[in-house]
């Protein structure tokens, strides 16, 4: 489910398992999102620009789990969204 500011994903996060949030968009703070999702417990991947280090560190701080540049998600997004989901899956997962 796609959201486009931060009360629809407020209203929405005790709906949803993981929040990816695209740190470049222009309708929403993505490291606000980032917070919120965090906040209220979901894990949360970031996406934005390769060369934008200081943004990456932001979202990293805010609670993102991991931040991904968008050429990374383009070429190998499958596979690095199910590590990130089984992940996940392994820390709720009692050993």
């Amino acid at each position: 489910m796609a959201v486009r500011s931060a009360a629809a994903l407020d209203a929405v996060l005790s709906d949803v398992d993981h929040v990816v949030v695209d740190l470049t968009a222009r309708a929403y703070d993505g490291v606000a999102a980032i917070a919120l999702a965090h906040a209220a417990g979901r894990p949360v991947l970031a996406v934005g620009q390769h060369d934008d280090a200081p943004l990456r560190r932001r979202a990293l701080a805010a609670g993102a789990d991991r931040v991904h540049p968008y050429r990374q998600l383009f070429e190998d997004g499958p596979r690095q969204l199910a590590m990130w989901l089984a992940e996940d899956r392994a820390v709720e997962s009692p050993t």
